[in-house]
């Protein structure tokens, strides 16, 4: 299974921020769209960077609130992991876990194509195990 097939199922919207979006507002995106990372694009189709729950409350741990009046570049991880609509679900899972991230903006030609987090991967991978079972329980039962 690839991340395409992920996509076909999930969408490929996108929630991006400019640059230049403050911290608090970037909170209020979050929270307004019940997301845990947003891509940092000034076009909504470059990935420039990405900005997650983690990267703030980091940055609130280190600095303090006046970090929320600051942009959004003073906290974002500018060297995003992306992946392809090929990247497999093994590839994935293995990337996000060696790298220790949550999200992967899916990048195609240079171009923003969608996002995937580690909650879809693992109700992908467990749709794909539950298929498994099913059959193997057919077979053994011999009800197919």
């Amino acid at each position: 299974m690839q991340i395409s097939d992920v996509l076909r199922v999930k969408g490929s919207q996108v929630i991006t921020v400019t640059p230049d979006t403050t911290v608090r507002r970037l909170l209020a995106v979050l929270a307004e769209n019940r997301i845990g990372a947003v891509v940092v694009s000034r076009d909504g189709a470059a990935v420039e960077g990405i900005a997650s729950e983690r990267d703030i409350v980091q940055a609130l741990a280190l600095r303090g609130a006046a970090v929320l009046s600051e942009p959004v570049t003073a906290i974002y991880t500018a060297q995003v992991h992306t992946v392809t609509p090929q990247t497999s679900i093994e590839e994935v899972m293995a990337m996000m876990t060696e790298r220790r991230v949550r999200h992967a903006p899916v990048v195609a030609e240079g171009r923003l194509h969608g996002i995937v987090s580690i909650g879809d991967v693992v109700k992908i991978r467990i749709g794909d195990l539950e298929t498994e079972r099913t059959a193997l329980t057919d077979y053994i039962t011999g009800t197919r």
